[in-house]
C-alpha cells in the first residue's frame, strides 16, 4: 500500500536553478501538501538562493522545509582551472541537506567558497572543504553526474568504491547515502542495481529520489523550452541539451514505486528518516545589528549623542552663513528634533548602525570619493544630517524622521548611499577590512522573465516566425493595472 506520508522528495530543482529548474517554491509546497507529504526539500544547483522563500512560505503551507544544495565538486583541488588530463569532468554533483544551524552555516561557507575560490564554469568545492565544513550536513551521492556514479559508469568499480568510502568517512557514514533515482533512464536503472550492491558491501544506506526539474509530467515540454532558452538553441537542434524522457517530475510514493520496481522500499522509507533528521528553521523577525567598535572611548549611545550634538553645532553655523542669524525658536526646534531622534535611535538599538554608516561615508569623503547628498527616507533624519551621512537639512526642507524610523512600526533603517563608481570598490574594501569580510554582504538581484519576453523567447526556440510571435506578445499587458484603453493610448 502506497502512502505519501512515507515519502519525501529530497532532490528538487526550483526556479532558482536558473533556467534549468521550472518549479516555483509556492507551487512546490502546495503540491507536497496536496499529496499528503509532511516535508519537502529544495536542492538547487550551486546555490541556496531559494532559502528565505522556502522557509517563509513553508510556514503558511504547513509543510516542513528541508534546505539543501546540489553542489559541484572539483575532481581535485577546487582552485585548479582547466580540463582534467584523464578526461574527467571539471565538476561532479553532490547533494547536501541541512540538519541544523551548524549545517546551515557550513553549507553557506561551502557555497560561498565555491564561488569565490573554486569557480570554473561552476562554483566548485573539493574534498578539503567538505572535510572542514561537513558538520550538520547529510550527503547524497547525487545523479549520474555524481563522483561515485561517474566511476561506476566508467567501469572503474574499485575507484567508485574508494570514492564512496572517502565520502562516507567525511560524513561519519551515518550522514552519507547512495542515491537511487526513479527517472527511468536505462543507465540510471543499471546504476541503481550497482548502488544496491555497494550498499550491502559497504553498509551505506540507499535513498530514493527523482531529481525533479518540473512539477508535473505535463510540464516536461515547457521545461524543454526553458533549457533551449538557457543554451540559446531551438527545439529542432539535434545536438542541444535535452532530457531523455518526461520522468523528471515531482512524484508520489506510488509513482516512485512504479518507476523503480520492487526492492527499493527501504530507500523510499529512508527519505522520511532523513527529512526528520533535518530540523533547521530560519529565524525571521529578529534583527542582527552590526557592531561598531568604539575602542576604549565610551558606549555607543554616548558616542552617537556626543558626535550628533557636535555635528549640529557645525550644521547650524553653516545655515547661519547661508541664511543669516537663526532665531532662538528655530535653534530650539533643531535641538528638540535632535534629542527626539536620538532617543528613538538609542531605544531601538540603532546607535552602532548610524556610526558605521557615518564611518564609511566619512572615509569616502576623506579619500576624495564623491558621495551623494542623500536619497530616500533617510534624508529625513537630522541625526544623519549632523553625522554627515546625508547633506540635506530635514528641518529646512520639512522632511519627516518618522518615514525613516518609527517606533510604532519596527523595521531596520535603510540608508540609500550613492558612491562614485570609480571609488565604490575602495569603500567596500574598507568596510570589509574594518568590520570583517564575514560580516559584509551585498544585495543580489534576480532577473525575472516577463510575459512578453517569454512569448518571444519561446517563439524563437519553437522556430515560429518573429512577426507572428510579436503580434501575440503585443496583446499581452505590459504590467498589472494597465487597462486596454491605456495600452492603446500608449501604443
Amino acid at each position: 500500500m502506497s502512502d505519501n506520508s512515507n515519502f519525501v522528495n529530497l532532490h528538487v530543482h526550483t526556479e532558482f536553478s536558473l533556467l534549468d529548474g521550472a518549479i516555483s517554491i509556492g507551487r512546490l509546497l502546495d503540491k507536497a501538501r496536496s499529496m499528503g507529504m509532511e516535508s519537502v526539500a529544495i536542492t538547487d544547483h550551486g546555490n541556496i538562493f531559494g532559502a528565505v522563500q522556502l522557509f517563509d512560505k513553508s510556514k503558511k503551507a504547513g509543510v516542513k522545509p528541508v534546505l539543501g544544495c546540489e553542489v559541484y565538486m572539483a575532481p581535485g583541488d577546487r582552485r585548479d582551472r582547466g580540463q582534467s588530463r584523464d578526461g574527467q569532468p571539471n565538476a561532479y554533483h553532490l547533494i547536501l541537506l541541512v540538519m541544523n544551524e551548524t549545517g546551515y552555516r557550513n553549507l553557506s561557507h561551502l557555497v560561498t567558497l565555491g564561488h569565490l575560490e573554486g569557480f570554473y564554469y561552476h562554483p566548485r568545492v573539493d574534498m578539503e572543504l567538505l572535510k572542514k565544513y561537513n558538520e550538520g550536513l547529510i550527503a547524497l551521492s547525487a545523479c549520474l553526474k555524481g563522483v561515485v556514479p561517474y566511476y561506476i559508469e566508467s567501469n572503474m568499480t574499485d575507484v567508485a568504491l574508494d570514492k564512496a568510502r572517502e565520502l562516507a568517512s567525511i560524513f561519519d557514514k551515518d550522514r552519507f547515502y547512495f542515491e537511487v533515482q526513479a527517472n527511468m533512464l536505462v543507465e540510471q536503472q543499471r546504476l541503481n542495481r550497482v548502488l544496491k550492491d555497494f550498499s550491502k558491501q559497504l553498509s551505506i544506506p540507499l535513498v530514493a529520489t527523482n531529481d525533479c526539474h518540473y512539477l508535473n509530467r505535463a510540464d516536461a515540454e515547457a521545461h524543454d523550452a526553458l533549457l533551449c532558452i538557457q543554451t540559446g538553441k531551438t527545439v529542432d537542434d539535434p545536438k542541444r541539451l535535452k532530457f531523455s524522457n518526461n520522468e523528471f517530475f515531482f512524484k508520489s510514493r506510488k509513482e516512485m514505486e512504479e518507476s523503480m520496481g520492487p526492492g527499493y522500499e527501504e530507500a523510499l522509507d529512508n527519505t522520511v528518516d532523513i527529512a526528520r533528521r533535518c530540523n533547521y528553521d530560519m529565524e525571521f523577525g529578529k534583527y542582527k545589528y552590526p557592531v561598531f567598535n568604539a575602542g576604549d572611548k565610551k558606549d555607543l549611545n554616548e558616542l552617537i549623542t556626543e558626535e550628533a550634538r557636535e555635528g549640529l553645532k557645525k550644521r547650524l553655523q553653516e545655515r547661519e552663513k547661508d541664511d543669516g542669524d537663526l532665531t532662538p525658536g528655530l535653534i530650539k526646534e533643531y535641538e528638540d528634533r535632535l534629542n527626539f531622534e536620538l532617543s528613538i535611535i538609542v531605544k531601538m538599538g540603532f546607535s552602532g548602525y548610524f556610526l558605521i554608516v557615518a564611518d564609511f561615508i566619512n572615509y569616502a569623503k576623506n579619500s576624495d570619493i564623491p558621495v551623494g547628498p542623500g536619497r530616500g527616507s533617510g534624508a529625513g533624519s537630522l541625526v544623519a544630517y549632523c553625522l554627515k551621512i546625508t547633506n540635506l537639512d530635514p528641518i529646512k526642507y520639512g522632511l519627516l524622521f518618522e518615514r525613516f524610523l518609527n517606533p510604532e512600526r519596527i523595521s531596520m533603517p535603510d540608508f540609500d548611499v550613492d558612491f562614485c563608481m570609480n571609488g565604490r570598490d575602495d569603500v567596500i574594501k574598507y568596510v570589509s577590512e574594518k568590520y570583517g569580510r564575514e560580516n559584509v554582504g551585498q544585495i543580489i538581484t534576480f532577473g525575472t522573465m516577463k510575459a512578453r519576453g517569454v512569448i518571444r523567447d519561446v517563439g524563437r526556440v519553437l522556430n515560429i516566425p518573429y512577426n507572428d510571435v510579436d503580434k501575440i506578445a503585443k496583446l499581452v499587458p505590459e504590467g498589472p493595472g494597465v487597462s486596454g484603453q491605456d495600452r492603446q493610448a500608449g501604443a
